[in-house]
């Protein structure tokens, strides 16, 4: 039994998991992985940050 008390999960899982800078993502990727809102302020700092640290800039904002 699953944790959501069926036979089956609720969703199938994806065979592999994948972090943020693995797979290409752009700046508003980046502005709502951090929890702001996509201006055209927070789209900057996207772009600085990831010409700054490049693709790994989005890894400390996810899981």
């Amino acid at each position: 039994m699953t944790t959501n008390g069926r036979e089956q999960s609720a969703e199938r899982r994806p065979a592999e998991l994948y972090t943020g800078s693995e797979r290409p993502y752009d700046p508003e990727d980046l502005v709502k992985a951090s929890g702001r809102e996509p201006t055209p302020a927070s789209l900057e700092w996207a772009r600085r940050l990831i010409a700054e640290e490049g693709p790994g800039a989005i890894e400390r904002y996810l899981p």
